[in-house]
């Protein structure tokens, strides 16, 4: 063909330019060019040339563009193959150089790298299924080469196939693979938040010092998909992101968001759900646009998003809309009330604070919430969920026994499909009692149904940790007062009560694990065992006859949890002591003592040990005792589970059976307990075992073999039942998998109450955080005129520069609510039924919780009330929360002033302070960073062999590290001894430390300081580098 002319405008002359100073002619020079380019140590030939590039793109066995690919390439390129043609296609290529040449001529558009249509989440079966593929690779690779070893017709499956290259590229990839992370399991918001997180790092993806600022910065597109507040504070700031509350993933690994489509301006009840993509070019109304009754948008111009901007188009434009308000943020940031009055920053370390509360020991839920408290723990999995209707025949603190209603399978031990024979079922929900979890804190359900009461599917009938019936509670509702009180919250430190340290109200439990393993030595098998060389008497005395600390013991630093005594290395033995062997036998000192020993900073009391034997390895008498224990449990299990089985059997076949009359005789034993021709009564009935009423003859055939059906299906659960408990025992008495070396394995689970101490970490929900500074007697504290004291005094410097308002605003709402609280309380105690009914109507807004209120009679308003006698619960949900009149409205109608400021005294002189003070209730956390878990102290411990200094840090039990400016400031003060002190005999000087402690022990305290062995280090590592430096010393 020929070029005719190029008008640089609508085309542009780059491919005419770039031919004419390609040297290659033909297609095989082509071929043999890009060969030589891809494999430049080869001889190229046409035939390998042309193999190598139809493998590269054109082969469906070396090449796979996926259908995530054909999708992105028929979106761009605007084409529209099929998603299964995976193999790139010659028109692909022309397209492609065609686009390419556009955007050079800035013809097309660019792509935006961080538009989410171009970012993709890779899940992990997508992550796995790689890892896989090279494990196949790798177990194809050795049964080829086994293959050409060994004569093909001897060959079994068996010799070729050796599994273990799959086995170990997957249990690597659990292991090691950077995404695979240990669960944040502090409390259940942790805990969801950190399955729904995303995270840009890790293999294929960036790296912190790689990543830009156009990375992490928050994009148009991230409306509704991924939440623009939750996000580490640091390095990994915007990269290690959350899902929406209500965003999902679709299956090409985009992320997805839910809209209400809209018709002519009416907004319907349909939900799409849209990906970045797909939503480009739709105006998308706000979830709080106002509509009238009939659903219409009521103004005729409507706010809308049109490609991330907002501007105001005609309602009958409008084809989609927000679902909710929250849509924006994630789970953790939607909990936060009054979050559109708060600074970002501050709503970022809210939401990341939340997620380190530490389950208190009574959990409350807040009195000011944002509605999707219950969700956040029904979906945790911290609860018991009731998986079918029934009723709750047996209730203890360590299970739950429910007869259902109707088919299903039960969630307990011996529940699974234990079908009765009326379709009702048996469901036994064991309960986790004082476990631990992965933070150490404590994971303990605690049963809120009572014996008797009728559930339905998907109640939850026990709470988790840090819930509180069935919703999120991670802290307290506590009074404070926005005040300074002589310097003691001074740069956001934190003034509290005694009452909260004394009642316990911020009192958590934490679960310590020790474990300690007894090896198979070169020297001989080391032993569990309480007979320990040269420990006395005392320090044994919680240990039982197999070595391991009783349950119940309370334990300190130091104190022996298992005894284990290892065999020493044989040593030399002098002729004296040959002697003595052959006189007085073996000595006792062949095992030296490595027992397992409570470490520094650790006091509690032992609540559970464990113990795992290997197979084939006789049990101790504490095993022995555990199992029997275990097994016992099983059975009551099993015992329970018959019984209603047999119940709802009995009452089957009594229905079938009473007064129906006998064709024949039946007798127990001699005893004859029916005749023929008589009817038959429930007395005879309750005799008879129900494995024997099919024996019965009767006169109505129909009623017969019904009896003969429920008696059969009766016998088949009783032996299902039996089967599972036998299996249950069969695999507890087994043994345990070890591993190699490895003869017994001990844990033993220590449990710490921690009270609130000055030194722990406390939050707000909106980024105000604080140091506990002085727990102060209660008399001090500030007092309002009827002598009730505030529990906490906050600065209040701390929230104009934060800009973090949304806490103000949660006080006064708060302290309506209680306020509310308290005069429901006093009807309740003066039992004026009539005013309690109208105040509960006056307080709820639903029209159906209003219905169910007037149809309640006296009793029962009286029981409503009482959920109440705290306070009443808000709900402010996010972004559509409480406005300030309502407030105001809400304090008059408690009996508080609009201004939510109240006279406050000082509990030191009993005077008025200067001005009113603004005071409520406040929702506080107590956060993961516990001052006895930080507090640390050392004399002497391990040192360095390298420089033979301390090592540092609480685990390693290390010394204060003293860096250049601790130096500076004691040269600034002058104190030379004392830092000759600090750089010598009590960091490396080792001879000098010798002779500290001998001087020390004979009372003398002369310091004589040497050389530091880090100058030897120094010196050795200058040689090192070939120069000849020697340290001469005057003599």
């Amino acid at each position: 063909f020929d070029i005719l002319y190029i008008d640089n405008v609508t085309t542009s002359d780059s491919i005419r330019k770039t031919l004419l100073l390609d040297k290659v002619e033909t297609n095989d020079e082509a071929l043999l060019e890009i060969y030589r380019r891809l494999r430049p140590s080869n001889p190229p030939t046409i035939e390998v040339a042309r193999d190598l590039c139809t493998q590269l793109f054109f082969s469906s066995s070396h090449y796979d563009l996926s259908s995530v690919g054909r999708l992105k390439m028929n979106l761009r390129l605007d084409q529209d193959l099929p998603l299964d043609v995976r193999t790139l296609r010659k028109e692909d290529l022309v397209c492609t150089t065609k686009t390419l040449v556009e955007l050079k001529d800035k013809q097309g558009p660019a792509d935006d790298i961080d538009h989410l249509g171009n970012r993709r989440v890779r899940a992990v079966g997508e992550l796995l299924e790689n890892q896989y593929r090279i494990g196949l690779v790798r177990m194809e690779r050795a049964i080829k080469e086994r293959m050409s070893l060994q004569e093909i017709d001897t060959l079994m499956p068996y010799d070729l196939i050796n599994s273990k290259p799959v086995s170990a590229v997957v249990k690597e990839f659990f292991g090691t693979s950077q995404l695979s992370q240990f669960m944040d399991q502090t409390n259940p918001l942790s805990e969801v938040t950190h399955k729904r997180r995303l995270s840009a790092l890790g293999p294929g993806g960036l790296t912190r010092e790689r990543a830009g600022f156009e990375v992490r910065d928050v994009h148009p597109t991230h409306y509704g998909r991924i939440c623009p507040i939750e996000t580490p504070e640091g390095p990994n700031i915007g990269l290690i992101v959350s899902l929406s509350t209500y965003a999902r993933v679709n299956a090409f690994g985009f992320v997805e968001t839910p809209h209400r489509v809209v018709e002519d301006g009416w907004v319907t009840d349909t939900v799409k759900y849209m990906t970045a993509l797909e939503e480009k070019n739709y105006p998308i109304a706000q979830a709080n646009a106002p509509l009238d009754a009939n659903g219409r948008f009521e103004r005729p111009m409507v706010s809308a998003r049109v490609e991330g901007e907002f501007v105001m188009v005609r309602r009958e434009d409008v084809k989609l809309m927000d679902i909710s308000p929250d849509q924006l943020v994630s789970v953790s940031a939607s909990l936060i009330p009054f979050l559109e009055n708060d600074d970002a920053n501050r709503a970022l370390m809210g939401s990341n604070m939340q997620r380190q509360a530490v389950p208190l020991l009574v959990s409350r839920a807040p009195l000011v919430g944002t509605g999707v408290e219950n969700v956040v723990a029904k979906d945790s999995g911290v609860t018991v969920i009731a998986e079918h209707d029934g009723e709750v025949v047996d209730v203890d603190a360590s299970r739950i026994v429910v007869k259902n209603n109707g088919e299903g399978n039960g969630s307990g031990l011996l529940s699974g499909e234990a079908a009765s024979p009326d379709g009702m079922q048996v469901s036994i929900y064991n309960l986790t009692k004082f476990s631990r979890s992965n933070q150490n804190t404590c994971f303990n359900h605690r049963p809120i149904v009572q014996k008797g009461a009728h559930v339905m599917k998907g109640d939850i009938i026990a709470d988790g940790p840090a819930t509180e019936g069935g919703e999120l509670a991670l802290g307290k509702n506590v009074l404070v007062a926005f005040m300074p009180w002589g310097g003691y919250n001074f740069e956001d430190s934190i003034l509290v009560g005694e009452n909260l340290a004394r009642d316990g109200v911020f009192t958590s439990i934490h679960i310590e694990e020790f474990e300690t393993v007894a090896r198979d030595t070169k020297l001989g098998k080391e032993e569990i065992t309480r007979d320990i060389p040269n420990v006395g008497e005392e320090a044994l005395k919680d240990l039982d006859d197999s070595g391991i600390i009783r349950l119940g013991a309370e334990v300190k630093s130091g104190d022996v949890l298992v005894g284990k005594v290892t065999p020493k290395g044989e040593t030399q033995l002098s002729p004296e002591e040959k002697l003595l062997r052959a006189i007085f036998g073996e000595k006792a000192g062949d095992v030296k003592d490595s027992s397992l020993r409570v470490p520094p900073g650790i006091s509690g009391i032992v609540i559970d040990a464990k113990i795992f034997s290997r197979r084939g390895v006789e049990k101790d008498d504490r095993t022995i005792s555990i199992e029997t224990h275990e097994i016992k449990a099983f059975e009551k299990d099993r015992d329970d589970e018959l019984a209603i089985i047999e119940e709802v059997a009995r009452e089957r076949l009594a229905e079938l059976l009473v007064d129906n009359i006998c064709a024949a005789p039946f007798k127990k034993g001699k005893a004859l307990l029916t005749k023929k021709g008589e009817k038959i009564s429930a007395e005879v009935l309750s005799g008879i075992p129900v494995s024997d009423m099919s024996y019965l003859e009767l006169k109505d055939a129909s009623i017969a073999a019904q009896v003969g059906k429920v008696v059969e299906r009766y016998k088949k659960q009783c032996d299902e039942v039996r089967k599972r408990f036998e299996h249950y025992v069969s695999r507890y008495e087994r043994g345990d998998d070890l591993a190699p070396g490895i003869v017994k394995m001990v844990k033993v689970y220590v449990a710490m109450k921690r009270r609130l101490s000055v030194g722990d970490k406390m939050a707000g929900r909106h980024g105000n955080k604080g140091v506990v500074s002085r727990i102060l007697p209660q008399e001090d504290m500030p007092y309002f005129e009827d002598g009730t004291t505030v529990d906490i005094v906050l600065n209040p410097l701390g929230v104009p520069s934060r800009m973090n308002v949304g806490q103000v605003l949660e006080t006064h709402l708060g302290w309506a609510a209680k306020g509310l609280g308290d005069q429901i309380n006093e009807l309740v105690r003066s039992e004026n039924h009539a005013a309690l009914k109208a105040k509960l109507l006056s307080i709820f807004d639903s029209a159906s919780i209003k219905a169910d209120i007037d149809q309640l009679d006296n009793e029962d308003v009286i029981a409503f009330s009482r959920n109440y006698r705290e306070g009443v619960y808000v709900a402010t949900p996010v972004f559509d929360g409480a406005k300030e009149d309502e407030i105001e409205e809400m304090l008059e109608s408690a009996g508080y002033p609009r201004k939510a400021q109240a006279r406050l005294y000082d509990g030191r002189n009993g005077e008025p302070f200067d001005s009113d003070v603004t005071v409520g209730i406040m929702y506080m956390l107590k956060l993961h960073h516990l001052v006895d878990d930080k507090i640390h102290a050392r004399s002497i411990g391990p040192y360095s062999l390298v420089t033979q200094q301390p090592l540092g840090g609480k685990a390693q039990f290390g010394g204060q590290r003293l860096g250049e400016m601790e130096v500076w400031a004691m040269e600034a003060y002058g104190a030379a001894y004392a830092l000759q002190e600090f750089l010598t005999v009590k960091s490396d000087d080792m001879a000098g430390r010798t002779r500290m402690y001998e001087k020390i022990v004979k009372g003398e305290n002369v310091l004589e300081a040497g050389m530091p062995e880090s100058f030897n280090v120094l010196v050795k590592e200058l040689q090192g580098l070939g120069l000849n430096i020697e340290l001469f010393e005057d003599k």
